[in-house]
């Protein structure tokens, strides 16, 4: 379920069932992204253009933005890029269409898909690769560990997200 929060210059969207847990957002605003706060995302804490930086940075697409002030909108490249991370998924970027379960389909700016074959939320990673011990070549990608990723070699469940959602 996709989330919106206004602001006056820019609409930011948050979809859990989308969310790593990779916490950029939090590390590069926190300002605008705060756990512990209600509502989470305040988008007039910083400028439009700081928090569009900060959404791009969200590898999973949990996080997009919307412009309202006519600024510039998210354009990944194209042909979009599928760049398979070591021992985890696939991040695309770039304009990405994905059909769910539920046969809908639905277009995003990036992704992380699943290529342990164990993920609950498939195409989706929901870092079940973490788990399972899936092992694959790829790019090596760097965790910063954060207030909603405290340990780097396990998944987080919905149950321990500290928003409550």
């Amino acid at each position: 379920m996709r989330r919106t929060y206004r602001g006056a210059a820019i609409e930011v969207t948050f979809d859990l069932d989308l969310c790593t847990h990779i916490g950029e957002c939090l590390r590069r605003a926190p300002a605008v992204f705060e756990l512990r706060r209600r509502p989470w995302i305040l988008p007039d804490a910083a400028s439009a253009d700081e928090i569009a930086k900060v959404v791009e940075r969200c590898p999973s697409g949990a996080l997009q933005y919307r412009r309202v002030d006519g600024g510039p909108e998210e354009r990944g490249p194209e042909p979009a890029v599928v760049t398979p991370m070591r021992n985890g998924p696939l991040l695309v970027r770039g304009r990405v269409e994905v059909r769910r379960e539920d046969g809908t389909l639905e277009v995003l700016p990036r992704a992380s898909l699943c290529r342990c074959g164990g993920s609950l939320n498939k195409p989706f990673c929901d870092n079940t690769h973490l788990r399972n011990g899936f092992r694959a070549p790829g790019e090596v990608f760097h965790i910063e560990l954060s207030p909603v990723r405290l340990q780097g070699e396990f998944p987080m469940s919905k149950v321990d997200d500290p928003r409550g959602q």
